[in-house]
């Protein structure tokens, strides 16, 4: 890095195994290896350590500007950059994911292909991982085509037909030809770095392109939806079926506020989220794959109380402690690693696994039905929610000192049971479905009895308060209430009048562990432009869109918060939340195909 302050006009390259950000100077500043939750041998974004900057950067003689793509429909990233006297770079960068031998490949490896456009350009190549968060600079050997970084109980191998003695030695260099860099495992190719570049490029461009090919999209807004869906692909770890709810760690929500969380983690409530998106695009093999990694979870769990999130190998411990070794994002830490989260009671995380799933049950598509003995575990969990529907717990917004009786957590727990239900019947199991629909409809009567306040004449965020939060949204969306009830309209106009900040919506207006929220959160603000559409406030809705969209950075993603008054990204990145509110509101939103033409 040259000491510019970060931002977060990153873009993401991936395989769903691994994945790098890329800076808008096409310097790669976060990679986790081996794998998303793992060791960040690139850090730039968070800052340098005592192991040095943690980048991977190509740096143009006299830069001017730069401007960046990503291939049509794919996740592979093209950067070009232009120096004072016209010369011109292109890098292209991107993780290998294609079918080989009737599985996909998808290896721990990035790839990067530099050449000239225009000019003589004369760039420097500076490759500079470090391990342990930062602390430890590696230790190098280098061969006649490749260098070796030994990273702790990992090692990295570039492999080059640039010079690895230019690179080692980060000395400029005309740029004449194209010029190509594998990194990943210390393993030799089995051809030359290029000729692997071309047909992994291919290869990697012909399966998002296929992939894209079979997404059912909406009319308009064709273009954020396929990117939103690209990324939430992105941020789904294959091996295991998880899903993080964001690739980095301590990105602060805002400022010098403390708040700063490791996001590289699977909750239980963002992959019902992100499930449910890409379910809704008929992208169904990552719900599939959700099923294997909630059945481990479960069996890992036994009659234990669930837990809101969990490593992406099952870990159920993710102790949280300070990073001290690096500045953090525009120096504003601490840096964390691991999440105090796991401890809490999170009371909403039994409806999320059970509606992350139901549509296995019903979906005649799908090569993994639902069956009985999935039914059975998921019961296990139902028992759970029946019986802490309305106890307190520290609800989706993670509260760590304070705890209520929370109305989200207490409907999910009703959704929880209904679905149960539902799927009783659909399994045979109809003995249970009445036993089901009993526990569903007491859950049901006691949030209409607790969670709504008559003298505000709406629900609330906890039973007996008066506070509201963005969560009472979604109501009518889980299904608790009908989008026409008289009481989710009221509902919505309080939230609104509560928690809007200009065309943008904060989660909660009341202080938490960490004082007045600053930013809005995104998820939020398209949650009302759902609440919206719901209630036949089209042309309302479509107006806050468009904000939203221009909110993004230049590559069409978003992180988890906005800064209403700058309209800054703030948070971690990228926000599976934001990415997943995205497609829902343009499929709510958009003009039907039938209709377009």
């Amino acid at each position: 890095m040259t000491g510019e302050p970060a931002n977060l006009d990153l873009g993401v390259i991936g395989n769903s195994a691994v994945a790098a950000l890329v800076d808008d100077r096409g310097r790669i500043v976060w990679l986790c290896y081996p794998r998303l939750d793992g060791d960040p041998v690139f850090h730039a974004l968070i800052g340098a350590g005592a192991g040095g900057d943690g980048s991977f950067a190509v740096e143009l003689d006299g830069f001017a500007r730069a401007e960046r793509r990503y291939w049509p429909n794919t996740a592979i990233l093209e950067t070009v950059l232009e120096a004072e006297d016209g010369s011109r770079v292109r890098i292209v960068d991107f993780v290998p994911r294609f079918k080989m031998f009737g599985r996909l490949f998808r290896p721990a490896m990035v790839m990067r292909q530099i050449e000239p456009l225009a000019g003589s350009p004369r760039v420097t190549v500076r490759l500079r991982p470090s391990w342990d968060y930062g602390a430890e600079r590696p230790r190098v050997t280098r061969g006649s085509n490749h260098l070796r970084f030994e990273l702790g109980d990992q090692t990295l191998r570039l492999t080059t037909d640039a010079s690895p003695g230019l690179i080692l030695d980060e000395i400029s260099f005309v740029l004449e030809r194209p010029l190509t860099f594998v990194l990943g495992p210390d393993e030799r190719l089995a051809e030359a770095p290029a000729t692997v570049y071309r047909s992994f490029v291919e290869q990697t461009a012909a399966y998002w392109r296929e992939w894209v090919r079979y997404l059912a999209i909406p009319y308009e807004w064709q273009d954020v939806v396929i990117r939103a869906a690209i990324t939430l692909k992105l941020c789904a770890y294959e091996e295991t079926g998880a899903i993080v709810a964001a690739l980095t760690t301590s990105i602060p929500e805002y400022g010098a506020t403390g708040r700063t969380w490791d996001y590289r983690y699977c909750w239980l409530r963002d992959s019902f989220f992100a499930v449910r998106a890409l379910n809704r695009l008929g992208a169904t093999r990552t719900m599939e794959d959700f099923i294997s990694y909630v059945t481990n979870v479960v069996a890992k769990v036994g009659d234990r109380e669930l837990q809101p999130l969990f490593g992406l190998q099952f870990e159920g411990r993710l102790d949280e402690a300070l990073v001290d070794g690096l500045p953090g994002y525009r120096g504003l830490g601490p840096v964390r690693r691991g999440n105090a989260a796991f401890a809490q009671r999170q009371n909403d995380g039994y409806g999320s696994v059970i509606l992350a799933i139901a549509q296995c049950f019903f979906d005649e598509r799908l090569d993994r039905r639902g069956d009985m003995a999935l039914f059975e575990r998921l019961e296990r969990l139902g028992e759970r929610a029946a019986a802490l529907w309305n106890q307190s717990d520290a609800g989706l917004w993670e509260y760590r000192t304070l705890s209520h009786v929370h109305t989200h957590s207490a409907t999910m727990c009703w959704a929880a049971c209904d679905r149960l239900a539902r799927i009783a019947r659909r399994v045979g199991a109809e003995d249970r479905a009445p036993y089901w629909r009993e526990q569903a409809e007491a859950i049901r009567q006691g949030i209409f009895r607790e969670a709504w306040n008559e003298r505000l004449g709406c629900f609330v965020s906890r039973f007996g308060g008066d506070d509201l939060d963005a969560s009472l949204l979604l109501l009518a969306d889980i299904g608790l209430v009908s989008a026409d009830d008289p009481r989710f309209h009221a509902t919505v106009e309080a939230v609104a009048r509560r928690l809007k900040r200009g065309k943008h919506l904060f989660r909660y207006a009341a202080e938490d562990d960490f004082g007045v929220p600053e930013t809005a959160f995104t998820i939020c603000t398209l949650w009302y432009v759902e609440a919206l559409a719901k209630i036949g406030r089209q042309e309302e809705a479509r107006d806050l869109f468009a904000d939203v969209l221009g909110r993004r950075n230049s590559l069409g993603l978003l992180s988890e918060g906005i800064h209403v008054e700058t309209g800054e990204l703030w948070g971690n990145f990228p926000q599976t939340y934001s990415m997943v509110g995205l497609i829902h509101a343009a499929l709510s939103l958009s003009q039907p195909w039938e209709e377009a033409f």
